[in-house]
């Protein structure tokens, strides 16, 4: 382990404010606070239903450029991959998260809190993949990201 990027306290903090607010979209609109089904619905325009999820993903942009401006020193964009890079990961991503019936927030954070078994399978899912694309990119092709 990379005792340098060892950071608990950081990383229970945000835990703790991820599972509150998907406390509080549960509790406040009976909605499961899951990215992927979060976004896709507001390009739906159903109404009484769009504000709210406008609101969650401008709070997700708001909180990240909030701490990116307290301490730059978390997010570090040296040795980014190409743009093409990014744009076929977000678009696998994408592809696996429709796939997948959800996304790694949805089915880790509320669907395993709600005890659903598909959550689980999805979540171990999304782990042993994780894991296996590591590997392949660390010790099959090489290289140093992942």
């Amino acid at each position: 382990m990379d005792i340098v990027n060892f950071t608990p306290v950081p990383a229970l903090l945000g835990g703790i404010v991820i599972g509150l607010s998907a406390v509080m979209v549960l509790y406040l609109n009976g909605r499961i606070a899951g990215i992927s089904g979060i976004v896709a619905r507001v390009f739906r325009r159903v109404p009484g239903d769009t504000a709210w999820r406008v609101l969650f993903l401008l709070g997700m942009v708001a909180g990240g450029a909030a701490t990116f401006a307290i301490a730059p020193q978390t997010a570090d964009f040296t040795g980014l991959p190409s743009w093409g890079f990014v744009l076929a990961a977000g678009f696998l991503v994408g592809v696996g998260t429709r796939l997948g019936g959800g996304c790694t927030s949805g089915h880790g954070v509320c669907g395993l809190a709600r005890g659903s078994g598909q959550s689980l399978v999805a979540v171990l899912t999304f782990m042993a993949a994780g894991m296996v694309t590591v590997y392949v990119v660390r010790h099959v092709l090489g290289g140093g990201v992942a």
